[in-house]
């Protein structure tokens, strides 16, 4: 899979929650090349911090080479990036990782689209590119972003864990209260969500697609920074091991062990 290290230039950014942004960015070839699911890397322009930042595609326009992504400030390279505007300059790699299968839908299928906390953003790109009936799940600590957007590509279920919108409780609990059902499950989000998902998909017999978040070095499968537990040996590292940022992240839930 085809991909690119260059300079992209900031086109917008905005705060669209409490330490949650929005960045587009002008790219030459990644935008042109990048699926649901996949990811990039951006690299600080403090040369002090040299590991890249991975983050999810939120969305894509690949007539303008534009691709946009969301992303919380979790420490002193997000808070780097959140300080950009239009005009910048970032280094990014990418697209990285392997995205969401969107063959699994046939005519007739419904699909739970499920994303929790920051999570969320790789949901939209999958909800617009996604043929078929698709139910929007999110679950938040409290405050709501991005759930407008998703509803213009399906329908959108709240769970929040203060209960001021939705559902109170996890997005498990948000589907059962709605008495939702689905064929597929694509889902992406924290590991204990991540992990309730693959057990209820395996009691219902659905299948299930799960993009898994781990931190990263590299990016690119080389430095095992990010393995998981699979049920087969990987041909790499010849253990039960998945490198998350080269195999995945996207994982059949039977394919790993959370």
């Amino acid at each position: 899979m085809a991909k690119f290290k260059e300079c992209a230039k900031v086109v917008s950014q905005e705060r669209i929650g409490t330490g949650i942004f929005s960045l587009w960015l002008q790219t030459e070839q990644v935008a042109g090349e990048a699926k649901p699911g996949q990811f990039i890397n951006l690299y600080c322009q403090d040369g002090s911090r040299l590991l890249p930042r991975p983050i999810s595609i939120c969305e894509v326009n690949k007539e303008e080479r534009q691709l946009r992504i969301v992303y919380r400030v979790a420490g002193k390279g997000t808070a780097e990036f959140s300080g950009y505007s239009k005009g910048d300059e970032v280094e990014i790699l990418g697209p990285l990782g392997n995205g969401f299968p969107l063959d699994r839908m046939e005519e007739g299928k419904k699909a739970f689209l499920i994303g929790g906390g920051i999570g969320i953003p790789p949901m939209l790109e999958l909800s617009r590119e996604l043929k078929g009936e698709k139910q929007i799940i999110l679950g938040y600590r409290d405050e709501l972003f991005l759930n407008e957007e998703l509803a213009k590509n399906g329908t959108v279920y709240l769970a929040t864990e203060d209960g001021s919108a939705g559902t109170k409780g996890n997005v498990l609990d948000a589907i059962c209260a709605e008495g939702l059902s689905a064929d597929v499950i694509y889902a992406c989000g924290p590991t204990p969500m991540l992990r309730a998902l693959k057990a209820y998909a395996e009691e219902k017999g659905i299948e299930c697609w799960l993009s898994l978040e781990e931190r990263m070095a590299c990016g690119v499968g080389a430095c095992l920074g990010c393995v998981c537990k699979s049920k087969e040996v990987d041909s790499h590292s010849h253990v039960h091991n998945k490198r998350v940022c080269k195999d995945g992240p996207v994982f059949l839930s039977t394919e790993v062990e959370l």
